[in-house]
């Protein structure tokens, strides 16, 4: 993979809370904007800004199953209004996440119940 590539890949895991422009990742690679777009999908498969969103919407997934954060924190986590971080999970994952998150909070409980019994 190219290095500019990796840069602007690690550029995203660096700033998952905060709002990344394409301008921004372009100048810390030294590339114009269509020219990171273009060696971005041909590199990845996807376009910069559906990586980015992908990218963000897997670290809420994880931020989910293991803290007992609210939908609102983890919004704020990765950077979205919790509307759209709401629209796209369920979009992504078929489910919202109030409801994804109690799945893995209810396990938890019962695990724990089985080791205090």
């Amino acid at each position: 993979m190219d290095q500019r590539v990796r840069a602007v890949l690690a550029l995203m895991n660096a700033s998952l809370n905060r709002k990344l422009t394409v301008y921004e990742m372009a100048i810390a690679v030294g590339l114009s904007t269509s020219h990171l777009r273009r060696l971005f999908k041909a590199q990845t498969g996807k376009p910069l800004a559906t990586y980015l969103k992908d990218l963000r919407l897997q670290h809420s997934r994880d931020l989910l199953e293991t803290t007992f954060l609210s939908v609102k924190q983890i919004a704020d986590r990765v950077g979205q209004s919790p509307n759209h971080f709401v629209t796209d999970f369920k979009k992504m994952y078929g489910v919202t996440p109030g409801r994804f998150a109690a799945r893995y909070q209810q396990a938890d409980k019962s695990s724990r119940r089985a080791q205090i019994g």
